[in-house]
């Protein structure tokens, strides 16, 4: 295999800085990218930047808005649905096809539900939202195969910003007790019940999201000045115009 050149691995830390970012919820929908701070960090050119910001646009990752910038997208209600619909379809198969779980795939999944549980304990949400989809990547790692590892941190960190504009209720326990099922029909060796379960797991996070929401443009500076969180009515109710 060819060796990457050192400016194509540092486009790919950008493209994998963004995404794991993402996945561990410390970048939100909507949070601008700006091409010069980048640029900076990574010690490349604006191009470089922008070479990455369009391998994550093609992603469905990130947007360009025209004369803005770059940023993390803020998927739709429609989106939403079609990125829970793929997931089923991909996790269904992927444990459908697997025939065995190896004593280091069982003590990875012991060892990642512990994490989740320590985390709920501590109630650190944070660390939760990063480890209840960080499960699902397990499950592809634990299957080898690479390509739908990297299809499913796309449709994770999709997932996450999802949760994030329209999950009203947190269900911590609710989505633990899934994974625990799912790790333990894989541990009798019926993947076809994980396959089910994860379909179950994955229809119940969905209905817990309130996909009438639309995302508040101010909530980062209403979180700042301590006001309080903006109401449903609120934030569908048309805006007046002056007479």
């Amino acid at each position: 295999m060819q060796d990457l050149s050192p400016q194509q691995n540092v486009q790919t830390s950008i493209d994998e800085a963004v995404v794991t970012g993402i996945l561990s919820a410390r970048i939100r929908p909507g949070t601008r990218l700006s091409e010069n701070e980048l640029a900076s960090l990574f010690g490349v050119s604006r191009t470089r930047v922008r070479e990455a910001m369009m391998r994550l646009e093609q992603r469905g990752i990130v947007k360009v808005s025209p004369r803005r910038g770059w940023f993390v997208v803020e998927p739709s209600a429609e989106e939403a649905m079609m990125v829970y619909a793929a997931r089923r379809v991909i996790e269904a198969g992927l444990l459908r096809s697997m025939e065995e779980l190896t004593d280091d795939g069982r003590a990875t999944l012991h060892a990642h539900l512990a994490e989740e549980k320590a985390a709920i304990a501590a109630g650190d949400r944070q660390r939760l939202t990063c480890l209840m989809g960080d499960f699902h990547i397990r499950i592809a790692e634990l299957s080898g195969n690479t390509i739908l590892v990297e299809i499913l941190r796309d449709l994770t960190a999709r997932t996450i910003l999802i949760s994030l504009l329209y999950q009203s209720d947190f269900h911590a326990m609710q989505s633990h007790l899934g994974h625990c099922r799912i790790a333990a029909a894989m541990e009798e060796g019926d993947f076809l019940k994980a396959a089910e379960l994860s379909v179950e797991h994955l229809d119940e996070v969905e209905t817990g999201l309130d996909l009438t929401r639309r995302p508040d443009p101010l909530a980062d500076l209403r979180h700042s000045l301590s006001l309080p969180p903006q109401t449903a009515a609120a934030s569908n109710a048309p805006r007046k115009t002056k007479p």
